[in-house]
């Protein structure tokens, strides 16, 4: 026969397997009633606390697991899981374990007792039925919180608990507790972080016949804030920013620096309407005059346009890249051509005193530009310049296409399932001017102090 210490040692090894099974610490914590009976009783109960309020009255409690040792009685117990909480009593031992967060144990007598602590009804006749002779209930409490407990019930032909079997419970309980504890924390942080990214990935300007479609997909689940970024707002005199940037980092820390990034662009952009190269070099001083420790790159282009080119229907993109991807420029031809720069400039934050160009082109109405992180085009079997050529056959032939569609058939295929990387895009798409704008584009939506852009006259 095993001694008490072997048993102990198999039941903490089992139950830290069980634990590490999933990602999901709730479900993790609400299977250790399989290991716990027959290990230490005939059945078994777990709850949690869905809540942090001290006071016993705002608590609110739900059975997460059970087991029982018998098959024929496991769906009394599950009825029994399903039933005892709002039949429960405040005096209930249960209560008593999580408000204290001490051990409550009886040997005998255990259905009067129940019978006491449950509401008359379908809860208390199971209890009847399952007719357990002695209980414990273990709170599962870690960093001064009680976030649930455990409940073992035993028959007339089980022992009850000794010290040493409660000892052993007690165990289980600070490391299940301890699980469950920091994944709530981590899940908690996680949530403010994405909410915290979430504000600053705001919905783009839609100017004048302009159609504009964002896109953030985090690499993963567990990791769902990062340095990428997107924007899409107006300068005062009507040009329209794109800015797509990647900030180097996954993490918190890398979304605060973009953050940071993000808004001074912003801000340089519209008070100074200065050229895309001028802003990355503002950006580049400003960065360095704050000390920020990032480094990030970035393009920034400009979407300008005349009067006189506004009549023959044409529009100037002007851009400039800190080391980022190139943009991709699809036609009304279906042709893609990737907008790679004469020079290159050096990223932000890299601490070199380079000047920055502008690089400009011409493109038709019914053009659509594509700005994007390297996530989609880069994965570690797969080199940059295979991405960048496996994207340009993706956009060839597709000038009508959906742009919304365009853009989830880019996120669902190009990074081949969940990405190594966080990924950011926008893309633009330049409707025809002399007809109305299309239904596909949804409304205008610019700053109040943006002046009007001039009419076209319609086409038939």
């Amino acid at each position: 026969m095993q001694d008490a210490t072997t048993i102990r040692q198999q039941l903490l090894a089992d139950v830290t397997s069980q634990l590490a099974r999933t990602l999901d610490a709730e479900v993790a914590v609400g299977r250790l009633a399989r290991l716990l009976a027959p290990a230490l009783a005939d059945w078994c109960v777990v709850t949690l606390v869905e809540d942090d309020e001290s006071r016993a009255q705002r608590r609110r409690l739900r059975d997460v697991g059970w087991w029982h040792t018998d098959p024929a009685c496991r769906p009394l117990v599950a009825e029994y899981a399903t039933e005892r909480i709002p039949a429960l009593l405040d005096a209930s031992m249960l209560m008593q374990a999580i408000n204290s967060g001490d051990v409550v144990h009886l040997d005998a007598a255990a259905v009067p007792a129940l019978d006491r602590v449950l509401a008359p009804g379908r809860a208390r006749e199971i209890v009847e039925q399952l007719a357990p002779e002695s209980l414990t209930v273990v709170p599962l409490r870690s960093r001064g919180r009680t976030l649930g407990a455990l409940t073992l019930f035993s028959g007339a032909d089980r022992e009850p608990l000794s010290p040493q079997s409660v000892s052993v419970l007690t165990e289980v309980a600070a490391t299940a507790a301890l699980v469950l504890d920091n994944a709530r924390l981590y899940r908690r942080q996680r949530d403010v972080a994405w909410t915290f990214q979430r504000t600053l990935l705001t919905s783009p300007v839609e100017p004048d016949h302009m159609q504009v479609v964002v896109r953030y997909q985090p690499a993963s689940e567990a990791a769902r804030v990062g340095g990428d970024w997107y924007d899409a707002f107006m300068q005062p005199d009507g040009s329209t920013v794109l800015v797509i940037g990647d900030v180097v980092g996954h993490d918190l820390e890398a979304a605060a620096l973009m953050a940071q990034l993000r808004s001074m662009l912003r801000a340089i952009a519209v008070v100074t309407q200065d050229s895309p190269a001028q802003v990355l070099a503002h950006l580049d001083a400003a960065a360095r005059t704050l000390q920020l420790q990032a480094m990030a790159t970035v393009v920034v282009a400009r979407i300008e346009q005349t009067d006189d080119e506004r009549a023959r229907g044409i529009t100037r993109l002007r851009w400039s890249s800190a080391g980022h991807p190139p943009p991709m420029l699809l036609n009304p031809d279906g042709t893609v051509m990737p907008l790679t720069a004469l020079g290159p400039g050096p990223l932000i934050g890299l601490g070199l005193d380079k000047p920055r160009t502008d690089e400009e082109v011409v493109v038709d109405r019914g053009s659509t530009l594509l700005l994007y992180t390297d996530g989609l085009v880069e994965r570690r079997t797969r080199p940059l310049r295979q991405g960048l050529e496996e994207l340009r056959g993706a956009l060839a032939g597709q000038s009508g296409t959906d742009l919304d569609e365009l853009c989830d058939a880019l996120l669902r295929d190009l990074p081949g399932g969940p990405g190594e990387d966080d990924i950011a895009l926008v893309a633009v798409r330049l409707h025809r001017q002399d007809r109305p704008r299309p239904p596909e584009a949804g409304p205008n939506r610019v700053p109040p102090d943006v002046p009007d852009a001039p009419e076209v006259e319609q086409s038939a």
